[in-house]
This record gives structure tokens, sequence and C-alpha cells, in this order.
């Protein structure tokens, strides 16, 4: 073991390793989906060594698994054990293209439960606590997830529901909640639906606000907003994947890095164009192993996900489990490349939340002339002063960033959409519009 009892580096890949070899034993023959994969690549659950299954198991893709359930309707063939046998169904945001749909079963819960609770345990939430859950509870994974984790630590979960914003501010008030979680989106808009409710937060008891689900909780700019906004509560960042579960936790020492929750996966990244491991360091994609999700599993899964991977010896918390720097850089499908510059959109909002007078932006895009263009829209903060100077500035700091010019236009106040959900503050459309 190491120093703060977290487990070192052997310990890790030991248990990992044991971990593999009984996923492996439990999905020949009776998972269809992998059974094929397993058996074309040689893959036997007396495997030996970790880097041999990363070199030998291929990728599974979203597209594979889109595609297996359009052909084995509703579920797929990635199922393990019979349908009796599952409790538990969650679907994807479909965001980036088909929904999926993903049962569990008890055990496979259960795993993913104790990760949730990792999750907490880092941000030091526990008994005593009174956890708010902003969002309404429908069939995506992370909500029922972390309710289900807030109970077994022992805390007060307090269900959102179908509440509207200014009636959640006014619960998280009243119910003298200390543990805020959301998308920092909805963290953000609860703040500004306060300031223009005039509700009066002088008796807010929140310590922290727990965010996944955008990149935003690991953009300074974002953080320091939410806990001005929250009169200091501290931001706690994390994410994690229907498909796969809770998959990291913001590390306790250093805001800005994310830890794997490397009990519950084998983690790689990779070169998103070649699929070849990448150095520490190295920008790439991050392909996860779920360990403990027999039920439903997942091997070499290619999230999409762009991390950068940091020494695990140098953290400052003493954890040895992979640490990625600025947590969730971006998405693979999601980079721009506008006039030969590659632009990732996470890197355009935290530069428009320096602005305190930016209340909302959106960024639009249109390829003309085989050419992709980039328009900023930006609705100000109410008593935003010189509108004027506020485009200049954004103007200049967007073409120091990126060297290019990106337009930037101001709209009505109130006019451009608020998201409880994950943002979707990029779209296709006119230039002019």
């Amino acid at each position: 073991m190491a120093d703060g009892n977290h487990p070192d580096r052997t310990a890790i890949q030991a248990s990992q390793l044991e971990q593999l070899r009984k996923l492996v034993a439990a999905l020949s023959p009776s998972n269809k989906f992998y059974t094929k994969k397993l058996q074309a690549a040689g893959i036997t659950p007396a495997v030996s060594l970790l880097a041999d299954f990363s070199a030998q198991c291929p990728f599974t893709t979203k597209a594979e698994l889109v595609a297996d359930q359009a052909i084995h309707p509703p579920f797929g063939t990635n199922l393990t054990f019979p349908l009796e046998r599952y409790t538990r169904f969650h679907q994807t945001s479909g965001t980036t293209g088909l929904p999926l749909r993903w049962l569990d079963t008890p055990e496979s819960w259960d795993s993913m439960v104790q990760s949730w609770k990792e999750v907490y345990l880092a941000a030091g939430v526990g008994p005593g606590d009174k956890i708010y859950f902003a969002f309404s509870f429908g069939p995506f994974l992370g909500f029922w997830l972390a309710f289900d984790a807030g109970q077994q630590m022992g805390a007060l979960c307090i269900p959102g529901g179908s509440l509207g914003s200014a009636a959640r501010v006014k619960a998280i008030l009243d119910n003298q909640a200390t543990v805020l979680c959301c998308t920092p989106t909805y963290a953000l808009r609860l703040a500004e639906i306060a300031q223009a409710e005039k509700i009066d937060l002088a008796d807010l008891r929140l310590e922290k606000i727990i965010v996944a689900g955008e990149p935003g909780g690991s953009i300074p700019a974002i953080r320091e907003r939410l806990q001005q906004s929250w009169r200091g509560a501290k931001v706690f960042d994390h994410h994690g994947m229907t498909e796969v579960g809770p998959v990291t936790y913001e590390c306790p020492a250093q805001p800005g890095i994310l830890h794997v929750i490397e009990s519950a996966y084998l983690p790689d990244i990779v070169d998103p164009k070649t699929g070849e491991p990448v150095a520490r360091g190295v920008t790439g994609e991050l392909v996860l192993t779920t360990l403990g999700r027999i039920g439903s599993p997942l091997l070499r899964y290619r999230t999409g996900d762009l991390v950068q991977a940091v020494e695990t010896d140098d953290c400052a918390c003493g954890r040895k489990v992979l640490a990625l720097r600025g947590g969730i850089l971006g998405r693979v499908d999601d980079m721009l490349i506008v006039r030969g510059v590659n632009i990732h959109p996470s890197a355009v909002e935290a530069i428009l939340r320096e602005f305190e007078d930016v209340a909302e932006f959106q960024g639009v895009v249109q390829n003309q002339s085989s050419m992709t263009e980039l328009l900023i829209r930006i609705e100000p903060a109410p008593g935003c002063g010189n509108i004027e100077e506020l485009t200049r500035r954004i103007e200049t700091k967007l073409q120091l960033a990126f060297g290019l010019r990106v337009p930037v236009t101001i709209v009505k106040i109130g006019s451009l959409p608020r998201f409880e959900m994950k943002s979707k503050r990029w779209v296709k459309g006119g230039m002019g519009e």
C-alpha cells in the first residue's frame, strides 16, 4: 500500500488482472456480443498481462453497439445473463447519435454504486450532509446512481424532481442543503435565477457543488464564477457515461485533475486516428474496460473523450491511479477545423466564461465554400455597460487564442436557451442569423 492507505501501482494492477480474468470467464459463451470478439482475438480467462489484453483485444465502438441493438431489438446481444436477471433500465442522452439502451443486474448496479461512493468520499461528502439533486429523474444513469450512493453514504438525499428553477433554489435554501449535484451549466443557471428573482442567499448552507455532464467543472473560469455565485461553495468535478458508469473524481489536492476509478476500470489512452497508445502528457482518447459491470460490460470502449494523463507518482493526494490534467478536454467528434485551426468548444467556453458580462453564449457553425466558419452569439448579463466594448474584448481574446478572427454578435437578454441537462450551445446555421 502507498502512503495515506492508497494502493500502489502493483496492487492496483493485480486487482485489475484478477477482475479481468473473472470478466472474460463470465462472458464466453453466454455473452453473444463479446464471445466472437474474444475468440477471434485469442483472449481466454488465462490472460497473464494487462498489456497483452490491451494489445490483443479489439476496440468496441458506440456505432457497433447501436447497430447491434438495431439488429437485435430492443436491447441487443451485449447481455451476459438471461433477461430475467436484469432489474435496471437506462439509456444514453443521444447527443452524439441514436440513444443506447442499457440494462443492469443488481450486482452490476451495486458495482457502479460503489464507484459513485468513491466520488463522494473524494469530495468529502458523508453522513450529516444534505444532497440536493437539481434535475428531473429521467432514463439517464447518473442521477439514479448518485442518489443511491448518497443514501448509502448516510446523507439525506433531496430530489429536485419536476420543480422549476426558482423553486429549486428555494428548496436548496429551505432544506439547508450542503451539497448540490447538477451540470455546471445548470448551476450557473440556478445562480442566475436567484439573482433575477431576488432570492436572498444570505442563509445559504451550501458547501460543495458536484458537477458532471460537461467539461465546465475543470475549467478555471467556470469554477471561479460558480464559487462566487454560490457564496464560496467548492466546485468538485467528476465524469461518467451511461455505457460505463462513474469514471473519475476530482483530485482532493489538485483542482483540475481527475482521477480514474481504476478499481472499476482498465483505462488506456490512444491516438484517436491510429488507435495506438500515446505517451504521458500527450492528448488522446480515453478507452475503458469495465471490470465490475459484468451483466452489460464493455471491453476497450472508445469513449470519444479527449484527455491528457500525467504521472501518477507526482500527485499531491498520494493516489497512484491514473490522473487526467484538465479533466475532459473535449470530444473527438466535437473538434472544429476553422480555416485550418483546430478548435475545441471547451476552449472557446473557457475564454467566454472569463467575462462576467457574458450571461450565455451560442456557437454557430456553417460550411461556406468548403470551409468551416464560426460565429459566436453573446447574450449580455443584465446591467452590462458598454456592449460594443464587450464585443471588441471578446473578439480580441479569441483572436489571440486561436490566431483567427471569430465574429461576435450580441443578442437580446433572455433570448438564448438554458439547459438543465447537457448543454447544446453549438448549432449549425446561417452566419447572418
